[in-house]
This record gives C-alpha cells, structure tokens and sequence, in this order.
C-alpha cells in the first residue's frame, strides 16, 4: 500500500478536501468541510485511513520512532553500542515514548484513530464499509497501545477523543494507568473486531497490498499474548495466559494456513520479493524506488547498511553483527558449535560449514557476496603491513569508516541494485514474518507440555532448519535432540529465534520478555574480530591484490591471524532490572499528576498487574 504523508492531515481536521474528490469539492466551500460530509464520502474516507496508516506503520527493524526501537540492535547481543541501556544509568526521563500530551507522539496518534472511529461511525456509509474501515483503525488502535504497554506496562487507556479547550475538559483528560490487564483486555478486543472484519487478501493487489488482513490482525494478537504470557509480564507463570497465547496462535496459524501463508523456499531471496507472490509475509510496511521527491518512498535500509567502502554505504558506519552473534550459529548439521563431530567448529576457519543462514547473514572477511550487480564480488576486511610505512592498515580503503567488528551484515540487501540505485531501495519491510508466527506458536505449545515430536515445537524448529538448508541427519531431526523437557525446548527456540529472526528488530524484545536481559548481557563486554595477515603471506593478498579473488577462503585464511577486540573498552555490560519496565518520564507525571511512577522506579504502580 502506498503511504500518504501529511498533506492528508487536512482531510483529517476536516479543513480542506483532496483535490481528487471533485465531486465533493464543487459541493461544499473547503473552509467549512465538516465530518458529516467526509464520512460520507468513501475515497475521502479511504484517504483518512491511508494517513493513518502513514503515521503508525513500522520502518525497518520494526522501528516504530521510539526511544527504544530506533537502536534495537546496539541494546541487545546483536550489535555494539554505546548507550545508557546497557551502560546501567537509564534514568525515568530517557524513554520518553509516552509523551506530556495528546497533541504529539502516540496519543496524538491515538488521538486521531478515536476521533476517526467517531466520527465513521456517524458517517453515512453502509454499514459493512464501516466496518471495514473501521477495522484497518482498530488494529493501528491495538498497534499502538502495545507499543507503550510493552515499554512502560498499564497506560491511561483513551478509546473516545478528548477535548483539550477549557478547564473542565482538561481536567477530565487527566487520566490515571489503566491496569496492564485492562490494557491487554482491550487491545485483544480490538484485534478481534478487525481479525472478524479483515479480508484474508485485499482485492486491488497493487494499491491495497499492505493494508492490514485478518491474518496479520490475528498474527499480532499471537505476538501480544505471548508476551502477556511471558515471564516479564507473568511472573508466576499462570497457564491460563499461556493457553490464551497458544489458542491465539493456533487461531493465527489456521488463518495464515487458508490464505495461503507459507515458508518462502529462499531465507536470502524472501526479501526481494514483493506482493502476494510473498508468501511468508503476513505484515509489510511498502516502500518504493521512486527518485522523485514527491514520489519517493525508499527505506534507508540498504544504503546505511552496505559496507561503506563500496561507493553505497553510509559514511560513518554500516550495520555490524558482533563476534558473539557469530558465534551463535550452528553447524550444518544444526549442531552447536564444538558439539559436532562431523564438522568440527575451529577459530581459524570460523565461517565454515556453519547453518546456511550464517552465510545469508553474516558478510565476513573473504567471502563471496554479489553486491552492486557484481556476483563474483568478495568482502575482504583483513589488516597487513604496509611494506612502505611499516604501519599496519586496513585493506577497507575508506579507513575512517572499516568495520568495527570485522563483519557486516548482508541479511536483505539486494544483490541486484546497481550502485546508483542503491539510495532508491524500495524493498519492503516485513513486520511479521510466516516464520514468526510459526515460532510464537511453538513457543506456547512447549509452555502447555506440547514437547513431543509431531507437535508444534518441534515441527516449528524442523521447518526452519529444513527452509534454511540445514542437514536432516539420519534422524530427520535437523541437529534436535530426540527427546527435550520444556526448559531444553524453550532454549532451542530461543536459539531459533536467535538466527531465524537476527537482525529484524526482535531479539530485545525476546531477551526482556523472558526475563533473560541481565543473563544474557550483564558482565560481558562485547566483541568482534581483527584478521591480521602474517608475513609469510604471498604476494596476491597485498595491494595492488591481483588473483587475490581467485584463492579460495581456506586458502586465504592459512595467511591469517585472527584475534579478538574487546568493544567495550570502558565497562562490562549492565542492564538494570528496572529496564524490564521503564520509567515513566518526569514532564509526563507533571502534565498529569494522576500517573504513577512504575515500581522499581520509586513509584506504586504494577505494571505485571
């Protein structure tokens, strides 16, 4: 679907008409647009719906503009960053999603769904338009209010427009949190009115692919009760609420089934492919290659993303995975790491026979990645001596911008893209994946007992390896155990997450909601790799480089020293418990002194409650 930017907000406060809509225009003076006749009126109606859409669909890694979910990658074990999550000094005011008003940020937005949900329903159109339309809105409705309950827990739950003039209206508008379970309670009530409403698949296949189905609805609803579930916000581990997740996802599943959702045959080549022919996407935000600056809509992703140094990527810094992530991939025959006998892991040739998905993922020193049109194009990010100033220098030939960690990541950049074209990547974003919604599934079954093979834990682990290109082994088990209790299973699926999901924007969020931050993260300091080339090393892997290309990367790393390099140069990691909820920002309890301070931040609300 393509997004609508602001020029629509004048349709929204109902000052001006679009200019498509002659029929209406000739009717009624623009000043004095009223609401009877926009919702009276399906394309103006349509174009209301499409701005929202604009204001609340997710960008790349899931951001949705937030304090948090700008730098999701560089809070977990994904990637390096400096920042106060894990340095352990977050205070209340630095997650400031919440906001001070209605006027800005979410609640301006949730604002301006309650005031269009009014005012539909007052509108003249049928009743099954109303419908759908209005559950396009519910689900950004649900979108939204997720977006802060996961953040903060309860939050003042606004389902009518509030009116800010006057003394009694502002009064009224200073509203208490709502409890987190009133919350959930709500945004489920809301999924369910557009999972009942949506279609499966929307009839303009061009113009419509993207607006919310039932499927996609019913997929986020999976993703709300299980963490509503989870150990963050189910603390002692109530099995009606993990039955509610798993009767959400079998319900998601089943939806996902009959529209015909599947596993995409290609983990590299699911993201370059766009419409309905996309199988695995269920959620997508649109983007477009368009070079005009009226039209164009590109995501950003893959230009900050490719290795500086090859004309297209970001001048300071390109997307890096750490050397701990990289070690996180299994074998090729999806065993850990130093548990395989039949590919035996070793530092030296790290990159070897590791899960297909290692390959799709990880962009490392040597490796064959087609780039700019060029399928035989080689990563090479090694350090040699300089024979003329006997200083040591990187063979990145932009030095200020080389990779930190001795990687980059290659997970859906577009091998296709010319240079040229690389600022204008349209590729679309999937929010959620078939992939996902299989794992969320898994994960409840494992959580009610469902731990046998031919249920779907296992299933949702088998598939994935499966798609990814992992070896079946002679037990058709893909390197799972044969038998696992519900503490191996649910590690197995966080691993799976792990890789299936790395770099998508979910891993935070899967280490906070089952409470596995401070495990994961605390004491360490993260790293990546510095490959050195040794003084024995021929002639071709020195400038000017000629038939470096042609060796082989077991041959090349024969010339290599590789050693670790601490990123974090002045601390150890130190997430704070209080992160597993954050605090609610000082300018916000003054905007409304009935709001509460969240425990563990000095305060009395609950927000497991």
């Amino acid at each position: 679907m393509k997004k609508l930017y602001p020029i629509i907000l004048a349709a929204l406060v109902y000052t001006l008409l679009s200019t498509s809509c002659k029929k209406v225009l000739n009717k009624e003076d623009l000043t004095s647009a009223s609401p009877q006749l926009i919702f009276g009126d399906s394309v103006l109606v349509k174009q209301n719906v499409d701005f929202i859409y604009g204001q609340n669909l997710p960008n790349w890694y899931g951001n949705t503009g937030g304090s948090v979910s700008s730098t999701l990658n560089g809070i977990c074990d994904e990637a390096y960053n400096d920042n106060k999550f894990v340095q352990g000094t977050l205070t209340n005011n630095d997650v400031t999603d919440i906001g001070s008003s209605n006027t800005a940020g979410p609640y301006n937005k949730i604002r301006i769904i309650n005031t269009f949900l009014r005012d539909l329903a007052a509108g003249k159109l049928t009743p099954d338009v109303k419908k759908r339309f209005a559950a396009q809105v519910l689900f950004w409705r649900a979108y939204r209010y997720f977006d802060l309950v996961r953040l903060y827990g309860g939050v003042p739950l606004v389902l009518t427009p509030l009116d800010a003039v006057g003394d009694a209206n502002k009064q009224a508008a200073l509203l208490p949190r709502t409890k987190t379970l009133d919350c959930i309670k709500q945004i489920v009530a809301d999924l369910d009115s557009a999972i009942k409403s949506l279609p499966q698949r929307w009839p303009d296949s061009k113009d419509d692919y993207g607006r919310i189905t039932s499927q996609a609805a019913a997929a986020f609803k999976g993703r709300v009760l299980l963490t509503w579930a989870s150990p963050e916000f189910n603390p002692t581990n109530d099995r009606t609420r993990w039955q509610q997740a798993y009767d959400a996802n079998v319900q998601a599943m089943n939806i996902c089934n009959t529209a015909g959702n599947k596993l995409m045959p290609d983990y590299a080549g699911l993201w370059f492919v766009e419409g309905y022919s996309n199988t695995e996407a269920v959620m997508v935000t649109a983007y477009n290659s368009a070079t005009g600056d009226q039209q164009k809509d590109n995501n950003g992703y893959d230009l900050s993303t490719r290795p500086a140094y090859t004309g297209t990527g970001s001048p300071s810094v390109s997307n890096q995975p750490i050397w701990e992530m990289v070690q996180s991939y299994p074998m090729l025959d999806g065993l850990t790491p130093n548990a395989s006998s039949k590919y035996p892991y070793s530092l030296q040739t790290f990159y070897k026979n590791r899960d297909p998905r290692f390959d799709k993922t990880i962009g490392f020193n040597g490796c064959t990645w087609p780039l700019n049109s060029n399928n035989a194009f080689r990563l090479w990010t090694y350090y040699y001596t300089d024979p003329s100033s006997k200083k040591i220098v990187t063979t990145e030939p932009i030095t200020a911008s080389a990779t930190t960690t001795g990687f980059y990541l290659r997970k859906a950049i577009d091998p296709t893209l010319a240079a040229a074209n690389v600022m204008y990547s349209g590729n679309d974003w999937i929010e959620i994946r078939y992939a996902e919604v299989l794992l969320n599934l898994g994960e409840c079954a494992a959580e009610i007992g469902n731990l046998n093979q031919g249920q779907e834990a296992y299933n949702a682990l088998i598939a994935l390896r499966k798609r990814a290109g992992v070896e079946p082994g002679s037990d058709g088990l893909y390197g799972l155990a044969s038998t696992m209790n519900h503490d191996a299973m649910i590690n197995a699926i966080m691993l799976e997450r792990k890789i299936e999901l790395a770099y998508e924007g979910k891993r935070f969020w899967d280490l906070r909601r089952r409470n596995l931050l401070q495990a994961t993260l605390n004491g360490i300091r993260r790293s990546g790799i510095r490959i050195t080339l040794n003084a024995n090393a021929p002639a071709s892997l020195l400038p000017p480089y000629s038939g470096r290309d042609q060796l082989t990367s077991d041959n090349a790393y024969t010339y290599f020293t590789i050693a670790p390099v601490t990123l974090d140069s002045k601390y150890a990691l130190n997430v704070q418990t209080s992160v597993d909820f954050f605090g609610i920002p000082t300018a916000t309890m003054s905007s409304d002194p009935n709001i509460l301070q969240n425990k563990g931040w000095g305060g009395s609300f609950d927000p497991q409650q």
